[in-house]
């Protein structure tokens, strides 16, 4: 029997790095995203409740697959098995400087 595949993808929403774990990831048919599919939550079994996995639960709720930017992803790793979602807040250190997305993609020079 085929042994099912993992992934923990982590990537950026605004002020906040979303660690996710996913069935597939790949390409997406729209340029310059990145497709998760299939997104798996913990079970609710124990007392104990993580915030930041319910905040991810309320924001995926009834998504079958989402399209990520291409430059917000940081990482995307095979896993063995599914751990609980998290969501990190990034320090802004009180600065009001923010980074721009990076193009990928520039057209080259007209021929002619």
């Amino acid at each position: 029997m085929a042994k099912k595949r993992v992934y923990r993808v982590t990537f950026r929403n605004d002020t906040e790095i979303y660690e996710v774990y996913c069935q597939k990831v790949g390409p997406a048919d729209m340029f310059g995203f990145v497709e998760i599919e299939g997104l798996l939550f913990g079970e609710r079994s124990s007392v104990v409740v993580d915030p930041s996995e319910e905040k991810l639960k309320l924001a995926f709720a009834g998504v079958e697959r989402t399209l990520v930017p291409l430059h917000a992803v940081i990482r995307i790793d095979s896993v063995d098995k599914s751990g609980s979602s998290k969501v990190h807040a990034v320090g802004t250190g009180g600065g009001k400087v923010a980074t721009l997305p990076t193009t990928f993609y520039s057209p080259g020079k007209p021929k002619g």
